[in-house]
């Protein structure tokens, strides 16, 4: 039954005995079309934005070609390596004619790209190219490029990552870039995304320099105070890595850590503010694992 219909059903009550007033015709009540189409404005337009980011969504093999080669729009590349990734763990052999292509986008010039294309390079690690084009992503200037070689190293049983997996377990210092007055974005044990501005500094020239998140993380330790004068190179916080990255990097440390790797373990096997229990059944776990590798002879050991 449409809107029409039903208004037709709807009538005035009947008049009673002695009404002088003569019957007035039933009123049909308008439907609020304009209002419909505002809540249908804000429900699919959003579902629309989202779907068309969404890394989930499939592609034909096609779309795949063109978003792998579209420069213009680099969430594009990002969603295509995304289903290579997805189609690598099914044990589809056709994607193996991209895998040139995300080689190439290891020479990206967004890190957020290669550090994608990292990622994927870890899906398959019986393809020798990969397991090369990851050592060198080990020398990448950007931190979440080498995490995740690192990481990915680690599924071809490689411990050459080691260093920078324990660079994933520590704190990190971050430094004024230039001399001026700091003004802060965040506060001690708060969250962070990645991109995120963390602090601001006003020059003497009135030019502003702001200092962002390379990755997600927390703040750990504010270093001076809001409004303070710095240098270049003075301290401005202490930021800690988020629990995904630990969480991962305890993981890998499971498979190929040494007794080198356990003080950077042994931070999360106590209660840290803001990581869960899981962080720290994790830490003993990997320590455990750590401390059984190391007690087989060299040669059983690897």
């Amino acid at each position: 039954m449409n809107y029409q219909s039903i208004d037709q059903v709807v009538t005035e009550p009947p008049p009673s005995e002695g009404d002088e007033e003569p019957e007035q015709p039933a009123r049909k009540r308008r439907f609020p079309w304009a209002m419909l189409v505002v809540a249908l404005i804000f429900v699919i337009v959003p579902f629309i934005s989202w779907y068309g980011t969404w890394f989930g969504r499939p592609l034909t093999d096609e779309q795949m070609e063109f978003y792998l080669n579209d420069q213009e729009k680099p969430r594009n590349i990002q969603h295509a390596l995304s289903q290579i990734a997805g189609r690598i763990i099914e044990n589809d052999e056709s994607v193996k004619r991209w895998y040139p292509s995300i080689i190439s986008a290891t020479r990206h010039s967004l890190p957020q790209i290669r550090l994608t294309a990292a990622w994927v390079m870890g899906q398959d690690n019986t393809y020798e190219e990969f397991h090369r084009v990851l050592l060198d992503l080990l020398k990448d200037p950007h931190p979440g490029v080498r995490h995740n070689a690192a990481l990915s190293l680690v599924r071809f049983n490689d411990p050459s990552g080691r260093p920078e997996l324990q660079a994933m377990l520590s704190p990190r210092t971050l430094r004024a870039e230039s001399d001026g007055t700091v003004e802060f974005f965040v506060e001690e044990g708060a969250p962070f995304a990645e991109g995120a501005p963390l602090a601001r500094i006003k020059q003497s020239d009135s030019q502003q320099v702001e200092v962002h998140a390379q990755e997600e993380g927390r703040v750990e330790t504010l270093k001076v105070r809001a409004n303070e004068t710095v240098e270049a190179g003075d301290e401005l916080m202490t930021i800690s890595p988020s629990t995904e990255q630990v969480w991962q990097t305890l993981r890998a440390f499971y498979l190929i850590g040494r007794a080198e790797d356990a003080p950077y373990v042994e931070r999360y096997a106590r209660p840290l503010p803001g990581m869960p229990d899981r962080i720290q059944k994790q830490a003993l776990a990997t320590l455990e694992a750590i401390r059984a590798r190391d007690s087989k002879p060299a040669t059983e050991g690897g």
